[in-house]
């Protein structure tokens, strides 16, 4: 057996239920002896599984089922933590890297910013349940971040740290892509480097139209499902020229 043929087993025993989302699966070396394989083949499987956000490991403690993903509405702002513990799940934040630097040119850009003018960057891992679940990276001028230190934003959101500063927030725009996580950022997720990921960027505007945060959110494939609800639908009418549409 292969070790794709492997990946395709093990994916059919999650499907039915066999092992509960968080529960732990057997270990390498059971895996092996049911399936008659090496603790390679074994691996690579797993890994294959990790990948597409099925499986996740825990060092020194073996593989488990991937909690369901967690439902982000978008049709209103919200913090990753928030739409956490409204799954029920328990959110821990911690900051990675904390430091002020020179705009990167996206970032002056999105936050109407010179090129190369001063804003904090602050980078955190967010962990659901005790597990990796999403890697942001938020960057705000540096005038606004200026008074604020390490233990201030891994203790709260900066949609808390700003109103207190005075500033009133208004609107956000936000888009959503895909990507391949980097090494660093695999790292963290706990996933292989080159595995997908959704990425989620957003500028958050002050009441007065300043733009004040620039966040970019890394979710591994599977852990997050982004939602939005439309109020009514519309049709277009028919065209007059013979052309037709389908849904």
């Amino acid at each position: 057996m292969r070790y794709l043929e492997l990946a395709d087993a093990l994916r059919a025993r999650l499907a039915i239920g066999r092992h509960a989302a968080g529960g732990a699966l057997p270990s390498e070396a059971q895996l092996g002896q049911e399936y008659a394989v090496s603790r390679v083949t074994v691996r690579r499987a797993l890994e294959l599984l990790r990948g597409e956000g099925l499986v996740v490991s825990r060092r020194g403690a073996g593989w488990f089922v991937a909690l369901d993903p967690v439902r982000q509405p978008l049709g209103r702002i919200t913090t990753i933590e928030a739409a956490l513990e409204a799954a029920g799940a328990v959110a821990r934040r911690e900051v990675v890297e904390f430091r002020f630097e020179a705009a990167p040119a996206p970032v002056a850009a999105a936050l109407a910013v010179g090129p190369g003018v001063e804003v904090l960057r602050v980078k955190r891992l967010v962990r659901a349940d005790g597990e990796p679940f999403a890697v942001v990276t938020v960057w705000v001028p540096g005038d606004l971040g200026a008074d604020l230190s390490r233990a201030d934003v891994e203790r709260s959101p900066f949609y808390d740290l700003l109103p207190i500063r005075g500033v009133e927030l208004g609107r956000a725009t936000q888009t959503i892509d895909a990507d391949a996580v980097d090494a660093a950022d695999a790292q963290l997720l706990g996933v292989p480097a080159g595995a997908p990921v959704l990425v989620v960027n957003r500028v958050t505007y002050a009441a007065s139209g300043r733009p004040v945060l620039a966040s970019e959110h890394r979710y591994p494939s599977g852990r997050t499902h982004l939602e939005i609800e439309f109020p009514s639908v519309a049709f277009e009418a028919p065209r007059d020229d013979g052309a037709t549409s389908h849904a």
